[in-house]
């Protein structure tokens, strides 16, 4: 008599046996994203290439230059290579609960999909520039990866990194020649509004997909295989290297396109674009470095009991998808013209307080609600419609 296999393992890792630094590294970079996110509310003025304004005051300009360097297009790549590090997880659990490969791939291209859904939702209700369509698409286009040989994945990687140059080096060329009006999240009229952010999201996703996604998901796959965030100590020395090396090339790569965008420097057309095609490539190295860093920290706090800021962080991570919406609520609620109308009244420094005290408040909901295993809204749903009720 014939045994059947045990079922593959159902649903998601509970939330408390998941791993402290991928969560802490969501936690943080949200705060990225949420001040990434935020000038891109504001109206009324010219911008420079990451779209911060050009006519702002000395401390709009100080807040732009640092975001210039550490924060745009350095925490788009860290969260895709925890995405891709979580997808590995995620197939991990699944494989090892019984289930083949090609039911697993299913279980993975069905969230996918659901995560492409939940982008369109996101563009279509509150942010043109949504970066869930993005992660839904590598991971329908990509998942195979997971399974291919080391070799494999980092040449697929490299040939990522050169489709990022030539792509973000177009995409600068049409960025010095192209009339440059207000964003959708700054139009005045919300139907436009919805028509002009579902435009740019069906364009913007490809492009964050060929263009910024896949070198940082592919070495994701790669560190996951290795457990590099879930058992760091074994791998220091690779964190510290990355740590370093990519923080430097990051700030290095960053310098032009600062002085750039601050109005310090005025090289020519093709000056400039080279400068925001480097900003763009340096900015996957930085958003490894972020990782690198994040995994070093969360090492050494394995050691003892992490405190309260960690675990409110940490919460933070768990619910990374409610929490990344919300920020989204909040903007439209503050920022939009046919809403609070702050986004023709203030500058680059206030948009980023008004993200950093955003990203406070949901640190703080998640930190409440989250204790017991509680999970967002969000990822309850991406959940049942993942794996079912069951």
């Amino acid at each position: 008599m014939s045994i059947a296999p045990p079922a593959p393992a159902r649903g998601a890792t509970p939330v408390n046996r998941r791993a402290l630094a991928p969560d802490l590294a969501r936690g943080l970079m949200l705060l990225l994203i949420a001040v990434a996110h935020a000038h891109m509310y504001l109206s009324g003025h010219a911008t420079g290439f990451r779209g911060y304004t050009l006519d702002g005051g000395g401390l709009d300009r100080l807040v732009a230059g640092v975001q210039i360097l550490l924060v745009d297009g350095r925490a788009l790549p860290m969260f895709a290579a925890l995405f891709g590090y979580g997808l590995v997880q995620l197939a991990d659990r699944q494989l090892a609960g019984g289930g083949s490969w090609p039911q697993v791939r299913k279980v993975l291209r069905r969230r996918s999909l659901w995560l492409l859904a939940f982008g369109f939702c996101h563009a279509l209700l509150l942010f043109f520039g949504d970066i869930l369509g993005a992660y839904g698409l590598i991971g329908l286009v990509l998942v195979g990866f997971i399974r291919r040989e080391d070799r494999a994945v980092l040449r697929a990687a490299v040939i990522g990194l050169v489709l990022h140059v030539v792509v973000l080096f177009g995409f600068g060329l049409l960025t010095v020649s192209a009339p440059k009006g207000d964003t959708p999240a700054a139009m005045a009229d919300p139907i436009e509004a919805t028509v002009m952010r579902l435009i740019g999201w069906s364009g913007m996703t490809p492009t964050y997909f060929a263009a910024s996604v896949v070198p940082a998901f592919l070495f994701g796959v790669w560190a996951a295989r290795r457990r590099v965030l879930e058992d760091p100590a074994p791998h220091r020395r690779l964190l510290s290297r990355v740590s370093v090396t990519g923080t430097a090339l990051a700030v290095t790569g960053g310098v032009p396109l600062m002085l750039i965008d601050t109005r310090i420097w005025a090289p020519s057309d093709m000056t400039a674009v080279s400068a925001y095609t480097l900003h763009s490539v340096t900015g996957i190295a930085g958003g490894l470095a972020y990782a690198a860093i994040i995994g070093l920290v969360a090492g050494r706090m394995r050691r003892g009991s992490p405190g309260v800021a960690v675990r409110a962080l940490v919460a933070c991570g768990q619910w990374s998808l409610t929490c990344y919406l919300l920020q989204s609520v909040v903007f439209v609620a503050v920022f939009a013209p046919y809403a609070g109308g702050l986004g023709t009244r203030v500058g680059d420094a206030a948009a980023s307080g008004i993200a950093v005290l955003t990203w406070l408040a949901t640190v703080v909901l998640a930190a409440l609600l989250a204790p017991g295993g509680r999970r967002g809204p969000a990822e309850t749903v991406l959940r049942r419609l993942t794996y079912g009720r069951r």
